[in-house]
């Protein structure tokens, strides 16, 4: 059977090959790219993954591999087998778009990472999203578009330090929170760091430590002071 565009309605779908060559035989899928990115992440099932249920040696021709050289191959005729054993071990071809998309996104993802865990270390404030993308561009920065934000945070922080000084700091803080404050707090302060101790006092108040990182210590005493009305107490009890 020949694959179009037929076979999914109307609307020309957002799609992309995945590609491996196994056995000398060449295999193909028809996928959704975000998808099949999060899939070989360990997430999502491969029936949502494809666009089509089907493992091709040419889909751009509609060619189907045989089901006898699939068994050759993968020891298995199930199409969702091979095809999750294509997406994990082949080469999802990405449109130059969508890599671009997925590059600007990763971007925002390290330079969002970066501001709000990190601080100027002459200042101990953290450093503005724009101060950070424009390092990037200075210090001719690579970010990978495959590779998940947390793990090159790092690398790029190393390649940044020439341009544009960091420091990962993280900060126990004390908070005293009047009573009347206290129950809608609670989660806002686990909401955004580790709660390492919340002793409620006789009055009602709370007494709460919370391990943030440095970046976000700004926005944390903002949000509780807005539901605060100004009224918690915090002081920083220790630095690592």
């Amino acid at each position: 059977m020949a694959w179009s565009t037929e076979h999914f309605g109307k609307e020309k779908p957002h799609y992309n090959l995945a590609r491996l060559r196994a056995g000398g035989e060449g295999f193909e899928v028809i996928v959704d790219p975000d998808k099949a990115i999060a899939f070989r992440q360990g997430q999502g099932d491969i029936r949502d993954v494809l666009l089509y249920d089907r493992v091709f040696a040419d889909a751009r021709k509609g060619l189907e591999a045989s089901e006898h050289v699939m068994k050759s191959v993968f020891k298995t005729g199930d199409h969702f087998e091979v095809a999750r054993q294509i997406i994990q071990k082949g080469e999802i071809q990405l449109t130059a778009e969508y890599r671009d998309r997925l590059r600007e996104d990763k971007r925002k993802a390290v330079i969002e990472i970066i501001h709000r865990t990190a601080v100027d270390p002459k200042t101990g404030y953290p450093h503005p999203p724009n101060r950070i993308e424009a390092a990037i561009e200075e210090a001719k920065v690579r970010i990978d578009e495959h590779q998940a934000a947390e793990e090159q945070i790092h690398g790029i922080v190393k390649q940044l330090m020439p341009v544009l000084p960091i420091k990962f700091e993280v900060r126990q803080v004390e908070f005293h929170i009047p009573a009347q404050f206290a129950a809608k707090a609670y989660p806002l302060l686990k909401g955004f760091g580790t709660l390492q101790k919340d002793s409620w006092q006789d009055d009602g108040s709370l007494v709460a430590v919370v391990e943030v990182p440095a970046g976000m210590q700004q926005d944390l005493y903002s949000e509780l002071n807005r539901l605060t009305k100004g009224a918690v107490e915090s002081r920083v009890i220790g630095v690592r």
